[in-house]
């Protein structure tokens, strides 16, 4: 029997209660790893944010957080080419956002660098709990995020997909993206069956996506 992809639901209050908690604490940077060699020792959770270059991933971090500038968001696509690890809370436990990929403008030797990192990484991280992988809702699933997502199936690690930048387009442009890529996400064995619908900008779906992460870690 196939699963039933839909968008998540509206969280129950003790973990509403728990994400906020979660997030209200501390958020430190912990370091930029440009190299496997690199990462902290395995010994807790982690969860990652990967997403294409441009897609919001910083503004969405710093949403979660609720700190303006915790991870740095530009106007010049593919400027993160390190892995950045923060201490999320008092629970002990790792937030990752990850390079952006599939901006292919930057210097070819660079891209395919942080673009081995990042598979790497995906592949190889035994502490990683889940995987966000955030899509334009103005887009949806594209063929880069497909690879990602290939990638997340052949290393068995589950991921599930963010919606960004909601509020930039209109409801019905919205639902047909969202159902565009739901249809997507339907080859793919590890992809976790519901998604997060968001907004940075407008604070939606903010607390929901809390709520998820506080459940896993």
């Amino acid at each position: 029997m196939s699963l039933q992809f839909t968008l998540a639901p509206e969280p129950e209050l003790e973990a509403r209660e728990k994400g906020r908690l979660l997030f209200a604490g501390p958020v430190d940077f912990v370091k930029g790893v440009v190299a496997m060699s690199g990462l902290p020792e395995p010994d807790r959770l982690e969860v990652c944010f990967a997403g294409r270059s441009n897609v919001g991933k910083s503004s969405l971090i710093n949403a979660l957080t609720g700190r303006k500038s915790l991870a740095r968001a530009s106007n010049t696509p593919g400027r993160t080419q390190e892995i950045n690890y923060f201490a999320l809370g008092e629970m002990n436990r790792f937030l990752v956002d990850l390079p952006g990929y599939g901006y292919a403008e930057a210097p070819k030797p660079i891209v395919a660098k942080w673009q081995a990192l990042l598979k790497s990484y995906l592949a190889g991280r035994q502490t990683l709990r889940r995987a966000f992988v955030l899509v334009d809702t103005r887009h949806g699933v594209k063929p880069v995020d497909e690879e990602i997502m290939s990638l997340l199936d052949r290393s068995a690690v589950t991921f599930q997909v963010v919606m960004t930048k909601a509020d930039k387009v209109s409801k019905i442009e919205r639902d047909a993206n969202i159902a565009l890529s739901i249809e997507a996400l339907k080859k793919h064995p590890a992809a976790y069956p519901e998604l997060v619908l968001t907004s940075s900008e407008k604070g939606d779906g903010i607390e929901k996506l809390r709520a998820i992460i506080a459940t896993l870690v």
